[in-house]
């Protein structure tokens, strides 16, 4: 199973960041985990702080192969129209997820314009929100849980 893990804006800066919202960590460390914890996927990682390189990687998956995509849009949830619209044009699953329970911090942050597209949503598990992620997907493949795109 092929999955691409996508970060968003400032997550290249986990480790050095607001550390009781996200962590000690680097992303490379808990992607090196996470591929350890998971041998029978192939997991590919790209971040970018580009709203349009987000979309571009988004609508490259599907030429690529990929089976899923755990997407942490970052700020971008909140508020791009652009990125929910790559999503809503994919017929692969996309998982959403935040490090923070973003339902515990400031207003803004409460509302994802992205969920409504994704296969689902998991937030406020620090690092777990990944490796979750990753089980759903597996468990998905294995025909264990069911799975309808909207």
């Amino acid at each position: 199973m092929k999955i691409l893990i996508l970060n968003g804006p400032n997550l290249n800066l986990l480790g050095k960041r607001e550390e009781k919202f996200y962590g000690r960590e680097d992303f490379e460390k808990i992607l090196e985990e996470l591929k350890g914890h998971f041998p029978e996927m192939e997991i590919d990682y790209f971040q970018s702080n580009s709203e349009g390189a987000i979309v571009d990687r988004i609508q490259q998956t599907a030429d690529e192969r990929f089976q899923g995509i755990v997407l942490n849009a970052a700020a971008y949830s909140h508020y791009s129209i652009a990125i929910r619209d790559a999503i809503a044009a994919m017929q692969i699953p996309v998982v959403e997820v935040h490090l923070s329970n973003i339902y515990a911090r400031e207003p803004f942050r409460h509302v994802s314009v992205i969920s409504a597209v994704c296969a689902g949503t998991i937030t406020g598990f620090g690092k777990d929100s990944y490796r979750m992620a990753l089980e759903w997907f597996g468990y998905h493949q294995m025909g264990k849980i069911g799975f309808t795109k909207r």
